[in-house]
This record gives structure tokens, sequence and C-alpha cells, in this order.
């Protein structure tokens, strides 16, 4: 008899890093899920609401925006990441990957939207901390710290791409 298949750590581990992307930098998390949906399309979303997340168009915006998010941050009038309205695009960002990559995996999408969204704020929280420490440790200004984080989530970002399965031996 064969055995069922778990699909707990495909969905789990690979949604903390989409969702802590989005705590780091919002518009980040969609723009790398789009990017691998659009090469790896996925039949779960075939028939969901969700299934906007696998158009080319909706990769290029996300990328778009991921690049002016990159660059507005730097900005001295940039909002600080846990105001209240950017704290809600992050916790949103992080829900949104969070119930479309569950959707993906066979899981629920409203479980992956909660536990994304609950990463999100986390990692907003934590990166903002660790931003502001390593800029008064350091004696950087905060922008120019912000210069690494960008790189880290570009780097993450990367890797996690990477680290993900093709469906059917296609390659991304």
């Amino acid at each position: 008899m064969k055995q069922p298949v778990n699909h707990a750590p495909a969905r789990f581990w690979p949604l903390v890093g989409f969702a802590t992307l989005a705590g780091m930098r919002s518009q980040s998390a969609p723009a790398f899920l789009t990017h691998l949906l659009t090469h790896q399309p996925n039949p779960n979303l075939a028939r969901s609401p969700l299934r906007f997340m696998q158009k080319p168009l909706v990769a290029t915006g996300f990328k778009l925006l991921a690049a002016g998010e990159i660059v507005t941050d730097k900005l001295p009038a940039a909002p600080n990441r846990t105001a209240p309205p950017v704290l809600l695009g992050r916790l949103l960002s992080g829900a949104l990957v969070g119930a479309t990559w569950y959707k993906s995996r066979h899981g629920s999408a409203w479980g992956g939207a909660a536990l994304g969204g609950a990463v999100a704020v986390a990692a907003t929280f934590a990166s903002f901390a660790l931003r502001m420490g390593v800029s008064r440790a350091a004696g950087l200004p905060v922008a120019l710290v912000g210069v690494g984080e960008d790189a880290l989530v570009l780097a993450g970002g990367a890797a996690l791409l990477r680290a993900q399965k093709p469906p059917q031996g296609r390659a991304l």
C-alpha cells in the first residue's frame, strides 16, 4: 500500500522564506513568487482565484514595484516600515504569498495566508531592529545599511527560487 505524501515541509519552509522577504521588502516576495510561477505554472492554482499569480504581466508588475521599493526605501521621506499602513502592506504581501504558496502545494489558502501574514509581520520588526542596530553599532547611515538589506533580500530570494523543485521535471 502506497503511503500518502507529506506536503507539510514543502509548504512550510518555503513559505517562511517568502514571508520573511515580504517583511523585509514587501514587493520582493510576490515578485520572486510570481517569477517562479510563470516559469513553473502550478495546476493547483489553475481554477483558483490566485491563478493571476502565474501571469507574466503580474510578475512584471511585481518586479517593477519591487525595484521601485528598493529605491524609495532609501529616501529620507520614506515612512517607517513599522508604521501601521506600511506594516499592513507587509502583512498583506505575506498573506498573498502564503495563500498562493500553500494553495499551490496542496494546502489551505487561508492557512497559508494566516501563516504568511504572521511571519511577514515578525520579519518586519526583526529586520527593522537589525537594520537600526547595525546602523548604530557600525556608525553607518541607515540608508547604507538598507543597501546591504537589499542585497540580502535579492540573494535570499534567488536562493529560495533555486531550491524549488520544478513540477514534472521542468527547469526554472
